[in-house]
């Protein structure tokens, strides 16, 4: 991910994009410095919070990374897999019913989501919800398609 440019955010960005995150996620990020990091060769944007890659856009929405979830655990938006998906997960399979034990009500079609794992609730993917959260555990189908996860380049990006 070559870095084709960085701008600190505005006072009101940084107001619009803690406000959006405790309202969706129930996380308070509370950085001192917001730094925009836009790339050569993607469309994804990365918001570094005090130096850390905690926030990327997936498809044009501003969502927490593997890393900020694991910083800044979610309260909502959370898919929970079984150890056995862990592997799956992390190499960057979409999950799928088999694998889950749990996820938030507040999941509706479409919306992003952190995937954890049930041992430790360690943020392994972020994912876009193809079912809502209350249909999610089952025998068969793919219910999040798996948009980063852990090892992924977005995930090993430092600055």
């Amino acid at each position: 991910m070559d870095v084709k440019s960085r701008h600190h955010l505005r006072s009101d960005e940084i107001q619009e994009l803690e406000e959006d995150l405790a309202d969706h996620l129930g996380v308070d990020l509370d950085g001192d410095d917001y730094e925009r990091v836009e790339f050569d060769d993607t469309d994804r944007e990365v918001v570094l919070v005090d130096g850390e890659p905690l926030v990327a856009s997936f498809d044009g929405d501003l969502f927490l990374t593997v890393r900020g979830a694991n910083e800044h655990p979610p309260d909502r938006h959370v898919v929970t897999v079984d150890a056995g998906a862990i592997s799956f997960v992390s190499d960057g399979a979409n999950i799928m019913r088999p694998g889950i034990t749990g996820a938030t009500n507040d999941i509706d079609p479409g919306d992003l989501v952190i995937v954890v794992e049930e041992t430790h609730d360690k943020a392994l993917a972020v994912g876009r919800a193809e079912a809502a959260g209350e249909e999610m555990v089952g025998d068969a189908g793919k219910v999040v398609e798996n948009c980063h996860h852990v090892g992924d380049e977005l995930y090993e990006f430092h600055v």
